[in-house]
């Protein structure tokens, strides 16, 4: 990749042969998206596991304009869980390229609509003590369908923030216990 691809490590030492492994491997995810800005691989191993088969992690994440993909993957050793990891990537820039070329109907691509900046965490001032981390987001205009699908695809699993673009108010997209999705309208008051 022309993009620069940050690894990071957690409770586990780097070696040669897994970095080369892991930057032969994400290197050729070129080839499936070009439009990456940023590409960052955590990989770690998670000692107190339940299950030996999924101590060692795998989470790779990739930015771009209008996009932020990540794959997250657990196997019983690191190469098998980036490989894995890779897979899953893989099947989510397909995903990414085919709602894209779809387009948003009024001619706009996603990743044209975006004009800001992705999240970055914030250094407060002066914080109490429960609150922990602030973040600021840009959020770029779409439908419910779309939030969904962006929500999928990022791997949040209970909610997610979204401009929606039909009745341009900021709403929350969660999930309900029976696994149905709801909608949050906030209205100032």
């Amino acid at each position: 990749m022309t993009v620069k691809i940050d690894i990071f490590t957690k409770n586990l030492d780097l070696t040669d042969r897994l970095n080369d492994y892991v930057m032969t491997k994400v290197s050729k995810l070129e080839k499936f998206l070009d439009e990456v800005d940023e590409c960052r691989v955590d990989l770690s191993y998670a000692k107190t596991a339940r299950n030996a088969n999924d101590r060692h992690v795998a989470q790779l994440t990739l930015r771009g304009k209008g996009f932020i993909l990540r794959s997250e993957e657990r196997s019983d050793n690191m190469f098998s869980a980036v490989d894995a990891s890779i897979d899953k990537m893989r099947r989510q820039i397909s995903r990414y390229k085919g709602k894209r070329d779809r387009g948003r109907g009024d001619g706009q691509t996603i990743a044209d609509a975006v004009t800001h900046g992705f999240p970055e965490a914030l250094e407060p001032e002066e914080e109490p003590s429960t609150i922990v981390r602030r973040k600021r987001f840009s959020l770029p205009p779409m439908d419910e369908l779309e939030a969904l699908e962006q929500m999928k695809l990022l791997g949040h699993e209970n909610f997610f923030i979204f401009y929606n673009a039909n009745t341009n108010e900021i709403n929350v997209l969660y999930r309900r216990r029976d696994d149905t999705y709801g909608v949050i309208i906030p209205i100032i008051g």
